[in-house]
């Protein structure tokens, strides 16, 4: 029975599966992103992401915790000099699956799993939603559902945006008159 055991064998012996995962999270740290199935990824991540946290510990030992496990000096002296240095302050959740569809010899679901703070635009669209500010209550509007429809369609060609400016005009203009009424 294989209770409690979480790992996925992805169809090989164990010395396989280690080299295999070594190997993939030694490329993952020197390129930063590299594409595999969506198995592979989630083993990937499984095995990489204790070995970005021990980095944040830059000694002798961690280093030779990290170096049993990856087997590539240049992958762990990349991984303690830039990369731990990069994630200092993150709790946790060092890497990012983004799925691509399905490879087209054997339809397998593809993905490319990537260092979350190397990917830069990404970390553009978390810069502009951190700018949202304290949400308001808004106030009333006197316009009528038709100019708030026109306001929520783009115009796509010249002609229809001077459609939606005149509609605008018109329902403020209204808007005018019932105030001067009152």
């Amino acid at each position: 029975m294989r209770h409690k055991k979480k790992f996925n064998h992805l169809g090989r012996t164990a010395a396989h599966r280690s080299a295999m995962l070594s190997n993939m999270a030694s490329s993952l740290i020197v390129h930063k992103r590299i594409k595999t199935t969506v198995a592979k990824a989630k083993a990937l991540q499984l095995f990489v992401e204790p070995l970005i946290t021990r980095s944040k510990e830059d000694t002798t030992h961690s280093r030779r915790m990290v170096f049993r496990k990856l087997q590539d000096k240049d992958a762990v002296s990349e991984l303690f000099r830039e990369i731990s240095t990069k994630i200092m302050d993150r709790p946790g959740g060092y890497t990012r699956i983004l799925k691509i569809g399905n490879r087209l010899g054997d339809n397998a679901e593809m993905c490319i799993i990537e260092l979350v703070d190397y990917n830069e635009n990404m970390l553009t669209k978390e810069a502009k939603k951190a700018k949202k500010s304290a949400r308001r209550r808004s106030k009333k509007k006197t316009t009528t559902p038709a100019a708030e429809v026109a306001a929520e369609t783009p115009a796509e060609t010249p002609t229809e945006k001077k459609e939606v400016e005149a509609v605008k005009e018109v329902e403020t203009a209204k808007v005018k008159e019932d105030k001067e009424e009152k």
